[in-house]
């Protein structure tokens, strides 16, 4: 069963699922997603701040938070245990499987992602609303899946064993090296044995993801293997989630995302790194 739905799919079932805009944008796109959800969103739809909703002991970006922290901010924002969650953001596709695989690794699999997001439904015409979410406070339980993620110790034994695939989900600019990373004191370039496999080379024109056999290709052509283990990265773990998603597409199912990802790896001078 696709973990995508259509935005026709939505229309028709709006009054029957919980809607979640979970736009984040890069520093540099200067755009405040909190605000452009109150100027327009779809209707019904709560607003998931990803980095709000995260773990704040650690200076790392949106790291996934406690399960009890999780099931609290969902309560607040009257999601329910058994509630069918439909996940957009701003961009297309972007940051909503960041939040789709939040929700998984929180041990909640009623939740879909919007195929082409907010530009799509807008594009079509579709009814937007305005103002605050208004939704009234809810019950959600949350039980950690912790075979979902890998931190730094799990991928620092991946890389010298080689138990498992690093799938990296950048530019090949910032893979290679070739290009400086947007984060202070991080270096440039990627795991050794990582593989290559920008976000962007799985969505198609229309900003939907690509069809099954071209995600599929996409992966084997840069070399994965896609009957042995995959850990995701990419620079703070929010667009290795588009690689989860897009592998749970095609079918491979049970891979992890390394959640510190390259601003973890690359910000501390133990971990190994290759250029070129």
């Amino acid at each position: 069963m696709s973990n995508l739905v259509s935005t026709q799919w939505l229309a028709d079932r709006l009054s029957e699922v919980t809607v979640v805009d979970a736009s984040w944008y890069m520093p540099a796109d200067k755009r405040d997603p909190a605000t452009e959800f109150e100027a327009g969103h779809i209707p019904g739809a709560v607003f998931f701040d990803i980095d709000a909703i995260s773990d704040h002991a650690t200076d790392l970006p949106h790291m996934l938070p406690k399960a009890g922290d999780f099931a609290k901010a969902m309560a607040r924002l009257g999601i329910g245990s058994d509630a069918l969650v439909v996940i957009y953001d701003g961009s297309g596709i972007f940051s909503a499987p960041r939040a789709w695989w939040t929700f998984r690794a929180m041990g909640h699999d009623r939740v879909k992602v919007l195929d082409g997001g907010l530009p799509k439904w807008k594009g079509e015409g579709r009814a937007i609303e305005t103002g605050p979410a208004a939704r009234p406070p809810a019950d959600f339980a949350a039980t950690a899946r912790p075979a979902m993620v890998r931190d730094f110790a799990a991928v620092m034994d991946i890389v010298k064993n080689r138990t498992a695939q690093m799938v990296d989900a950048r530019s090949a600019p910032r893979f290679t090296g070739a290009e400086t990373e947007p984060r202070p004191g991080v270096r440039s370039g990627h795991m050794p044995g990582a593989a290559n496999v920008h976000f962007r080379s799985l969505i198609a024109a229309d900003g939907t993801f690509k069809p099954k056999d071209e995600l599929r290709a996409a992966f084997e052509g840069a070399g994965v293997d896609l009957m042995r283990p995959i850990v995701t990265t990419c620079g703070s773990g929010l667009t290795a989630a588009i690689l989860a998603l897009a592998l749970e597409e095609t079918g491979v199912g049970g891979t992890a995302l390394y959640d510190g990802s390259w601003t973890e790896w690359g910000g501390r001078p133990e971990a190994p790194v290759e250029a070129g």
